[in-house]
């Protein structure tokens, strides 16, 4: 479903990512609810690398926690602080692997970028970790399906003690 790159393929249109990124960031918003997103992250992607983990970095985009958010088609970018440093933070939108409310789990994940243009694997920053497989407590949208029961187990608890975030399908 979200194959063609955001500015657009031959007859496909432009990517449905962003679209659904900003619609389920309007939903937190409207509920009370605090919007994180989960993102790949390679060379393309601006965030604090010593919050890196796997490739993988989880940020609150809520207004209270972000400076000039801009949900664009082609990136997401916004100020925020870390470790009380204001850091600017650039993200493509197709390296938005979920968005997700924090309080409940409810939102979307999304496939994860392809390679490159020229046919090579996304650099990773040598600060980052090589990832081992794992099994993560998100389900693409294209996995779902009505007569999936899905997986309802919950997934491990985080490495910071609290249970980790959980995606919920909703029907």
């Amino acid at each position: 479903m979200d194959q063609t790159p955001a500015s657009g393929g031959a007859g496909n249109g432009t990517s449905t990512r962003p679209y659904l990124i900003r619609a389920l960031h309007d939903w937190c918003t409207d509920n009370g609810f605090t919007p994180y997103i989960a993102v790949h992250v390679d060379r393309s992607v601006q965030v604090p690398m010593e919050y890196v983990s796997n490739h993988e970095i989880v940020l609150n985009i809520g207004f209270d926690a972000t400076s000039g958010l801009d949900l664009g088609n082609d990136f997401i970018q916004f100020k925020a602080r870390f470790g009380g440093v204001a850091r600017e933070i650039l993200v493509p939108v197709d390296h938005v692997v979920a968005i997700y409310a924090r309080e409940n789990g409810q939102g979307m994940a999304f496939p994860a970028p392809e390679a490159t243009a020229e046919g090579a694997a996304p650099t990773v920053p040598a600060a980052v970790p090589t990832p081992e497989p794992r099994r993560s407590g998100l389900r693409l949208a294209s996995e779902a399906s009505d007569e999936d029961g899905g997986d309802d187990t919950p997934p491990p608890d985080a490495p910071g003690g609290g249970p980790r975030p959980t995606l919920k399908r909703v029907k």
